[in-house]
């Protein structure tokens, strides 16, 4: 079965046809995708006629995770609705230098996450670093809807706010030690050149950065001062090519640069 699925995604041109094949069967069955080769059981006709719809779902490039509903990031299963984006393996990246700037402080602090989505992480830091206070916002309150739902799931306790970037924060004037954000930083012009499983499945306002890629990053930095401790740590994920130019915006806003990390993709 997987063969037959692996060969229809090939010939849709689908990127790495296998390990999507196998990592629908695997979730369908409830097991390790490793274990597939060793699995013994049989499927029941209502399980075939699933796994040929997710199949065909995914000869359209549907994403595996939107065609689960689900995705999974860190130690979290995190549920995705229409209106948040898929949460990618290098932005755990993100989630690990935030940790050491926590455990720089002591492994406790009063943390802020602009443009949660589903919430991967805001609820990352607080399940891992419980002593954290976590703070997170959001334009759309869909987003927030699922991010609420995956922080009950998880058990982590993170305060979500409806709001554009910082506003409507007055309560945390001056009090956050940490903002991190994985912000929109694709350039408008780029976004029709994506893989289709990006451009036509992730939310456009949670892709577009701008002319330039840059406009969430000026209005980060723009926007955040009144928010932040003396000596407060920004954690941010940009895209390729725009490292040098996030850190003269936030040399301009007067920011001091402490360094850069690479991702899981380098």
């Amino acid at each position: 079965m997987v063969r037959q699925a692996t060969e229809r995604l090939k010939n849709a041109d689908v990127p790495e046809p296998a390990a999507s094949a196998e990592v629908l069967l695997a979730e369908l069955l409830g097991v390790r995708r490793s274990e597939l080769a060793t699995y013994s059981g049989s499927l029941s006709e209502e399980q075939v006629a699933l796994y040929e719809s997710w199949t065909s779902r995914r000869t359209t490039r549907e994403p595996v995770q939107r065609i689960l509903g689900y995705a999974y990031f860190r130690n979290l299963r995190l549920e995705l609705n229409d209106i948040a984006l898929i949460p990618r393996p290098d932005t755990e990246s993100v989630v690990e230098v935030a940790l050491e700037a926590i455990d720089r402080r002591g492994g406790s602090c009063r943390i802020l996450d602009i443009g949660t989505g589903s919430g991967a992480i805001a609820i990352s830091i607080a399940q891992e670093r419980p002593p954290c206070e976590v703070y997170a916002t959001d334009s759309s309150e869909g987003a927030l809807r699922i991010a609420r739902r995956n922080a009950a799931w998880a058990g982590a306790k993170v305060q979500f706010h409806r709001a554009d970037l910082t506003s409507s924060l007055d309560t945390l004037e001056g009090s956050i030690e940490l903002l991190v954000s994985n912000p929109p930083y694709v350039r408008s012009e780029d976004i029709p050149e994506l893989a289709p499983e990006v451009r036509d499945w992730d939310p456009y306002s949670a892709l577009d950065g701008g002319s330039d890629g840059l406009d969430f990053y000026r209005r980060i930095f723009a926007e955040v001062t009144p928010l932040l401790v003396d000596g407060a740590d920004i954690v941010l994920e940009v895209g390729d090519g725009q490292v040098e130019e996030v850190l003269e915006i936030g040399r301009l806003a007067g920011y001091v640069p402490l360094g850069t990390y690479a991702d899981l993709s380098g």
